[in-house]
Order: C-alpha cells, then sequence, then structure tokens
C-alpha cells in the first residue's frame, strides 16, 4: 500500500509541475504550445478559462480513445481532470511574473520546457497510465501504422491550427516549443537513468484491483 500510495504521490505532483510548466509557456507570451493554442483558443471562444477549456477537451479525446480500443487508467482520468484545475490555480494565484520582452519571454519558456519535461518524468514513472492527448497520439499510430512522431506532429499541427482560428496565440514559441520539447524530455530521461518504453502503466480497472485486494490483507491482518 505504501508503494501505491507513493506512485500517487508521484502522479499528482507530476500533474502540478506539468500545470506549472503549462503556466511559465502561456505567461512567455510568445506563442502557446500547440495543444494550448488550441485551449486558448476554445477557451476565447466559450468564454471559459483556459483550464476548463483543457479539461473540456481531455474529456473529449478520452471518449475518443475508448472508442479506439486505448485502455485508460488512474493517470489517465486524473490528467483530464487535475491540469486544468492545477492550471487555472496557478494562473488565478499571479504568482508567475507575464513577460514584457522578447529575451524574457524566452527564458519563461525554456523554463517552462524544462518544468514540463521533469513533470513527464515522474508522470510517466507512476505507471497509472498515459494522459489522453499522448492515448490519442498512440491510437492514431496503431490505427493508421504511421510512426509515433509523424502522428504527434500531425495532431500538434491540427490541434495549433484550429486553435489559431479560435483566436489562441501562435508564434515563435510554438515553433520552439513543437522543436525543443522532445529534446527537454530525453535530456530529462537522459539525467535520472529513466527509459519510460520499460514502463508497464497499470489500467484504472487493475488499480481498483489492487486497492481492494490491499483493504482485504489489511482487514485480516
Amino acid at each position: 500500500m505504501k508503494q501505491f500510495y507513493f506512485r500517487l504521490i508521484k502522479l499528482l505532483t507530476g500533474l502540478f509541475f506539468c500545470a506549472l510548466g503549462i503556466a511559465f509557456t502561456i505567461n512567455a507570451r510568445i506563442g502557446f504550445s500547440p495543444w494550448d493554442v488550441f485551449h486558448a483558443g476554445l477557451a476565447s471562444t466559450l468564454r471559459i478559462s483556459i483550464g476548463n477549456a483543457s479539461i473540456a477537451t481531455g474529456i473529449l479525446i478520452l471518449l475518443l480513445i475508448i472508442l479506439l480500443g486505448e485502455k485508460v487508467g488512474l493517470g489517465t482520468l486524473l490528467n483530464m481532470i487535475l491540469i486544468g484545475m492545477f492550471l487555472d490555480f496557478i494562473l488565478n494565484l499571479r504568482i508567475i511574473p507575464v513577460a514584457n520582452n522578447f529575451i524574457t519571454g524566452i527564458i519563461m519558456l525554456i523554463i517552462g520546457m524544462i518544468i514540463f519535461s521533469f513533470s513527464t518524468y515522474l508522470y510517466i514513472q507512476s505507471a497509472f497510465g498515459a494522459g489522453p492527448r499522448d492515448s490519442l497520439m498512440v491510437a492514431l499510430s496503431r490505427k493508421t501504422g504511421y510512426p509515433i512522431g509523424f502522428c504527434r506532429g500531425l495532431i500538434e499541427l491540427i490541434v495549433a491550427l484550429t486553435g489559431w482560428k479560435l483566436g489562441g496565440m501562435i508564434g515563435i514559441g510554438t515553433v520552439l516549443f513543437a522543436l525543443l520539447i522532445g529534446l527537454f524530455i530525453q535530456m530529462t530521461f537522459k539525467i535520472f537513468k529513466f527509459d519510460a518504453t520499460k514502463v508497464k502503466h497499470e489500467t484504472f480497472e487493475n488499480t481498483i484491483k489492487q486497492c481492494f485486494t490491499t483493504l482485504r490483507e489489511i482487514n485480516k491482518s
């Protein structure tokens, strides 16, 4: 049970840092990441917060990946809900400054990508399942036979252009994030000597079964 709680703390910490990293890239004001271009455009169109737009997008993607046959884990569900909630909380606190020039924006974007990469390490290591957007990338790759990288690039291109049409901010930051985030994540994994391909993610059903089994063992003792 202690191991379960430790993994859960890693997951929640990873999701919080993910939102913190996104907040830095948003306040850099030199262009949002591709997904956040879409979230911002949707938020502007529906007149809701960017966090709620992220949650709404996650719910729609979750329904889609279930239809496509992808497995859902506890991490998938918490990713869908908590990142948006954490993001609104962080932005509403106004503790992260808004960049007022290009150089400051670049620095904040880099800080955001570093934090986001660290959060990805924590989140994946918890082994509670991939987030809705990552699951969509995997599902598209499985259905089409195209490489993961191509599918990720295609999805991010579509959501970025759609978000831009809806009023989201595209800029040099969008391009830099799309080009560099993979490198930042790779470097983070190398620093922590972490191989994401060896992680066996736990489905939501298995997590529930494990919890009930542990509770029965505790009651017997």
